[in-house]
């Protein structure tokens, strides 16, 4: 309960109807003047307000928001309670698990289980299981989800448990949408609203969530952003998330789009300017004339790929064209009324005439200079333009391929040759561009006049369309450019996250033949956030981000060798050349058919969200508030976590003898570390499976079975492109132990060492675990025994991973790297003045012993950030942490 030392709960009458709220501009009567705050920090302020209750929030922390005014920075930790949680199936399932886990403890610790019980609302969409097993047909939609319920069948058995034994806690059934994009439709109010004796407090929408993209909400206003499962399962369980007053570097956008291109050419010009700034770890916020001229759903793809730029978001503010949004989205007239009132009350609103916000850093943006773009071919950053893109793909192939080869075809067992550089897949997938209709209408605008010219989709390419929600097939089909993507192979194949995240599905036979045969460095194009090596497709080595009208081009295209500014993509059925321009729409065109989507479409489709689906609805739901794991299970185990947790709080233990188990370089994503895609027969995860009677074909995806700690953790660090240095020239997720030097499976060395009792440690450059919020890259990282990490420097969401997993993370200090120590992964670590003198971001003493016998001393920053932070670390994990103070 807040004590409101100043005075700022208030009341706020909308059409007649009352609301208590924490009024900013009553607490800066005391605090000072607040009004230069960024937007995403007021949020915070507010938060803070409500919240202040003399222990974890308190004065001190709403007073260094002024001094942050000041400094454009805070070194201040401050105790932050979003309202609620958003997930999606492959983070959702693990943490639902170990909630089901932590039940199970309680009970055996002599604690009421019930105890275990979200306290926010938690929102958990499943959204990642569905595969492009069937496409180009207009049954791949039926097909490939009665695929889905079947491989499924564990997983959502264990879901619709825990839909029933938890409170605060709701499903949305599979075949709806994309978390982000249901979010944006359906679930965020921009202010949230509670019942309390009898009273409605309104505060703002703010929510954190297990995938990245969380983010994408941002371009609401509402204030989110991804965390791992283990954060998240604690922030359910009523533990603030613990965080530093950020940085916010300001993004000011002038003009508006030129002709020809579209809200994905600017993500990704944002995103490559904001990487080049460096934002990681800080707040990004939009503002400037241009906010008029970006459509809220333009916002959104911004705003989702904040990931990708490294932000912790990327906020744009509450103005009049977020209201038009949620009153075309079909939110009820008291919801928009309150967030206008809110935000004018608060000082949230922004309009022309709102001075510009203080912020650490300011860039601009003339979104005039945008032209035409993709981004890879493994890095979401790397933008090339279009114009760009044969000699962009001809230096990428230098990595794959014998250059001398570079222009040879080769037959295949269909009626067509291949090279190097053909699509094989085209992709419009993924929440950053299916939740666009001016992309999306787009694309069926492409396909609609490639139809007219009598262009076909060259019969190498797999095509699928994977919209995030079921408004996007309404608006496609009341317009009727579904029937001219359907014509070009572009069907439905499912409602989710599909080849964005590795459910591609396999290549179709013919295709996959040519490709191992000859091995040919082929392509994806897809309208995703991702492209990261190993992700898309196992056979499929660069990947391609563009826009939904590109991925549709390129499929007619089938290469990405062809200059698609300057040469035909095709001929019409004249055999005249035909031009991309020739089949690309007007801005106008392309508004034209926007301006045809209705409320209506979103109320119909959204009615029904949590029981509209039979499947679901006929699961056999097991009852009882522990759940009754099943012991022949591959899908669901109960996780080695709690096994012999104490009441009391372990000493920390030093770290001596640690032994190398991968040594890797810059830019290793969580995905390297824990992927989310195919499981290989040849490897410790496929020969597990094997053993527990799975077939092959019904591997599924390490995604899917990530409620199997088992699988999980032979799967880490066993990306397919993953490069050990300890094993130069070899890749995948190899090493050696240091008595054979034998290279195997990094799973199987681990599991030697843990014999041998021999603690280890990893070690890496730049930017270690960027990518996904994916918990199991901690979790598997700690079960592998692996009790440090050591890099250069970290990604924000995986370093919290790894504490609230209990490993250590420890950075390189003064320029010192794994090549200037020399390293070769034979050396040993001993780091044991961690005992006593551990403190956030203190500096940790090590000593490393060489295999010549000599000894180095360094010093290593320890980041762990914050005294929250240490507190989940001295108890070996945030949800050890947690049970300790339930018991």
């Amino acid at each position: 309960m807040s004590v409101n030392s100043y005075n700022a709960k208030q009341v706020l009458t909308v059409s007649d109807k009352e609301y208590d709220y924490y009024s900013i501009p009553e607490a800066e009567k005391t605090l000072g003047d607040l009004s230069k705050l960024p937007f995403s920090l007021k949020v915070l302020v507010e938060n803070l307000l409500r919240n202040e209750d003399g222990n974890s929030v308190k004065q001190v922390h709403l007073q260094a928001f002024s001094q942050w005014l000041t400094e454009k920075t805070s070194n201040v930790e401050i105790a932050y309670r979003p309202a609620r949680v958003l997930m999606q199936d492959f983070t959702g399932v693990p943490a639902v698990v170990d909630l089901a886990a932590m039940r199970d403890a309680m009970q055996k610790a002599g604690g009421n289980p019930d105890q275990i019980n979200p306290l926010n609302p938690v929102d958990l969409v499943i959204d990642h299981s569905i595969q492009v097993d069937q496409f180009g047909t207009a049954k791949a939609l039926l097909n490939n989800t009665e695929i889905e319920m079947h491989r499924n069948k564990e997983r959502y058995e264990f879901l619709r448990w825990g839909q029933d034994a938890f409170n605060n806690f709701g499903v949305v059934p599979p075949g709806t949408g994309i978390c982000h994009q249901v979010n944006l439709e359906y679930l965020a109010k921009a202010v949230w609203t509670t019942e309390i004796d009898g009273r409605t407090l309104a505060y703002p929408d703010t929510q954190v969530g297990t995938d990245s993209h969380t983010t994408m909400i941002n371009g609401l206003g509402v204030l989110a952003w991804g965390v791992g499962g283990i954060e998240a399962e604690a922030a359910m369980l009523g533990q603030p998330v613990s965080m530093l007053i950020p940085e916010v570097v300001g993004f000011k956008l002038t003009g508006e789009l030129p002709e020809g291109t579209t809200a994905t050419d600017l993500v990704l010009r944002v995103v490559q300017m904001l990487r080049e700034h460096g934002v990681v770890g800080k707040f990004v916020e939009f503002y400037g004339a241009g906010l008029q001229n970006l459509p809220l759903p333009d916002r959104a793809t911004i705003a989702n790929m904040a990931p990708e730029y490294g932000a912790t978001c990327g906020i744009f503010p509450l103005d009049s064209i977020a209201l038009d949004y949620l009153r075309l989205s079909g939110r009820p007239q008291e919801t928009i009324d309150l967030v206008e009132a809110y935000a004018k009350a608060q000082g949230m609103w922004h309009d022309i005439n709102t001075p510009e916000a203080t912020f650490t850093a300011s860039l601009t943006l003339d979104m005039s200079t945008i032209e035409p773009s993709l981004a890879g071919p493994k890095r979401p950053q790397d933008r090339v333009a279009l114009s760009s893109m044969p000699q962009a793909f001809r230096v990428a192939a230098e990595d794959f391929i014998n250059m001398n080869d570079y222009d040879k075809t080769y037959p295949t067992e269909g009626d067509y040759e291949m090279q190097h550089g053909n699509v094989v897949i085209a992709a419009i997938t993924s929440c950053t561009n299916t939740s666009n209709p001016s992309v999306m209408l787009a694309a069926g605008l492409v396909a609609k006049k490639a139809a007219a010219k009598g262009l076909k989709v060259k019969p190498w390419v797999k095509t699928s369309l994977a919209p995030g929600s079921k408004v996007v097939t309404e608006y496609l089909e009341k317009t009727g450019l579904l029937t001219y993507l359907d014509g070009l192979g572009f069907n439905l194949v499912g409602y989710g996250c599909t080849t964005c995240i590795g459910n591609s599905g396999p290549l179709p036979e013919t295709v996959t033949k040519a490709v191992t045969d000859n091995d040919l460095a082929v392509c994806s194009v897809l309208s995703g956030n991702r492209n990261f090596e190993g992700r898309v497709n196992p056979l499929v080595k660069a990947n391609w981000l563009a826009s939904p009208p590109l991925v549709v081009a390129y499929a007619l295209a089938g290469c990405v060798k062809q200059d698609m500014v300057n040469s035909p993509i095709g001929n019409d059925t004249d055999g005249n050349p035909v031009y991309l321009k020739d089949i690309w729409p007007s801005n106008n065109e392309v508004a034209a058919e926007v301006a045809k989507i209705s409320s209506e479409m979103f109320t119909s489709q959204y009615a029904n969200v949590f029981t509209g689906n039979p499947d679901w609805n006929d699961i056999d739901v097991a009852k009882g508030d522990t759940y009754n794991w099943a012991e022949d299970s591959t899908y669901v185990r109960l996780p080695p976590f709690f096994e012999g947790l104490t009441k009391e709080v372990p000493a920390v233990q030093p770290i001596q003898g640690a032994r190398v188990l991968a040594l890797l370089g810059d830019n290793v994503t969580t995905d390297h570390i824990s992927p989310a895609g195919a499981i290989k027969a040849d490897s410790p995860a496929g020969h597990y499976l094997q053993e527990h009677g799975v077939a092959q074909k019904d591997f599924n995806s390490f995604g899917s079975r990530r409620g199997n700690h088992e699988v999980m953790m032979r799967g880490t660090f066993a990306n397919i492109r993953i490069r050990n240095e300890m094993v130069p020239g070899t890749e995948g997720g190899y090493t050696k132990h240091y008595k054979d030097g034998d290279i195997k499976p990094i799973y199987d060395v681990a599991m030697q060492y843990q014999t041998e009792k021999t603690p280890l440690v990893v070690v890496a450059g730049k930017e270690y675990g960027m990518g996904s919020s994916r918990d199991w890259a901690a979790k598997g990282t700690m079960l592998l025994g692996v009790k440090a990490v050591i890099v250069e420097s970290f990604e924000r969401i995986h370093r919290s991973n790894l504490i609230g997993m209990g490993v250590l993370p420890l950075q390189f200090t003064d320029g010192m790297t794994r090549e200037t120590l020399q390293l070769t992964g034979n050396e040993t670590f001993d780091i044991i003045d961690i005992v006593n003198d551990l403190k956030p971001q203190s500096k940790v003493k090590a000593i490393i012993n060489y295999v010549d016998g000599k000894q180095q001393e360094i010093s290593l920053l320890c980041r762990i950030d914050t005294d929250t932070e240490l507190e989940y670390y001295r108890n070996q994990g945030i949800l050890q942490y947690v049970l300790r103070n339930m018991l």
